[in-house]
């Protein structure tokens, strides 16, 4: 009997001595997972903060070429706008040598409009057009209006004179045109409208 005890305690001994030595076993592997997991994880922060010193270096760069590079653009552009109109400012000079013995007054009237047309022309291949305004409605957004007139031929608020012309760049415009506006009394408002609808009316019917 006590031979079966002692047995049985020595037995039992064993098994605690076996559980201490696998939970000894599975503290050790999960000591080692964590060791594991913490060098992936310093591996990790440190190409992230490589990436991050790259980035802030690249920056650093970008920002010192950025204003270089915008100077350089700016020049580029406005040199290559002044060749553009290099041949113009030639042309004024041809005419300007030539007035002397030019034939009439039209003729160098001729000559200096053919330069603006050119100037003209110059200024679209840019991106540059100038705001048709004489004989359109008035429009705040493209027109100024410097002065009133009262026409009673022409429907209110129409442009009757353009002392100044707008233009636009790229559709925006840049400068508005200065107008003359068609302002009538109110009592001829009533009056002008009618007519004007039966004239489109008439010219409908002709055509």
């Amino acid at each position: 009997m006590k031979n079966k005890e002692a047995q049985e305690a020595k037995q039992e001994k064993a098994e605690e001595k076996k559980e201490s030595v696998e939970k000894k076993a599975d503290k050790a592997d999960e000591l080692e997972e964590l060791r594991r997991q913490l060098a992936d994880l310093q591996k990790e922060k440190d190409e992230t903060f490589a990436r991050l010193q790259r980035l802030s270096a690249d920056y650093a760069n970008f920002q010192k070429r950025a204003p270089k590079h915008v100077a350089d653009t700016i020049a580029y552009e406005k040199e290559k706008l002044i060749r553009t109109l290099l041949p113009a400012l030639d042309n004024f000079e041809h005419t300007f040598q030539n007035a002397h013995s030019a034939e009439s007054v039209d003729a160098f009237v001729k000559g200096v409009r053919i330069i603006y047309d050119q100037v003209i022309d110059i200024l679209k291949s840019h991106g540059v057009e100038q705001i048709n305004a004489l004989g359109k409605k008035f429009d705040p957004s493209q027109h100024e209006a410097v002065l009133q007139k009262a026409d009673l031929q022409q429907p209110d608020g129409t442009v009757l004179e353009e002392p100044q012309k707008g233009y636009k760049l790229n559709g925006r415009v840049i400068r508005a045109s200065r107008v003359v506006v068609n302002k009538l009394p109110a009592n001829q408002k009533e009056h002008t409208e009618p007519e004007i609808e039966e004239t489109e009316e008439e010219t409908t019917d002709t055509e």
